[in-house]
């Protein structure tokens, strides 16, 4: 089974997944916030998940931010449209930072590292690849 994560936004939303073995975590699609319910469904019906991360937004001083009332929003809806899925709140405090990073590392052009929707994308696969490294007792 896989594991799936979801770096959500008010606008857009990063989504990524694991292999089977949940060894390998890769980035899946970026969608519009009001549609990653729909898109959550289709992929469920095709793919085997057995739980799902959701980004929990801390300020460095491990307060709240001020995006954690619009994830909390999306947390409801989710556990309504899928009761029986396991949900995991993780950190996400540095993956958008790990994100940029990782693309100017990786040779990205100026241009390419302004998508955002990319930056979404590659978010979530940092939750998702600390997640799994945790998991596993590898960190």
């Amino acid at each position: 089974m896989r594991i799936l994560a979801i770096d959500y936004g008010l606008k857009r939303t990063g989504i990524a997944v694991t292999d089977e073995l949940q060894m390998i975590a890769s980035g899946l699609s970026t969608v519009e916030s009001p549609r990653a319910i729909a898109f959550l469904r289709d992929y469920f019906a095709k793919e085997k998940v057995g739980e799902v991360l959701v980004g929990e937004p801390r300020q460095m001083n491990g307060l709240p931010s001020e995006s954690t009332p619009i994830i909390e929003a999306f947390v409801a809806k989710f556990r309504e449209a899928f009761p029986e899925m396991k949900l995991v709140r993780v950190d996400e405090r540095f993956t958008s930072k790990m994100a940029f990073n990782s693309m100017i590392a990786g040779g990205l052009k100026k241009k390419q590292r302004q998508n955002k929707a990319l930056i979404d994308e590659i978010s979530a696969t940092i939750l998702l690849q600390d997640y799994l490294l945790q998991k596993n007792n590898l960190k």
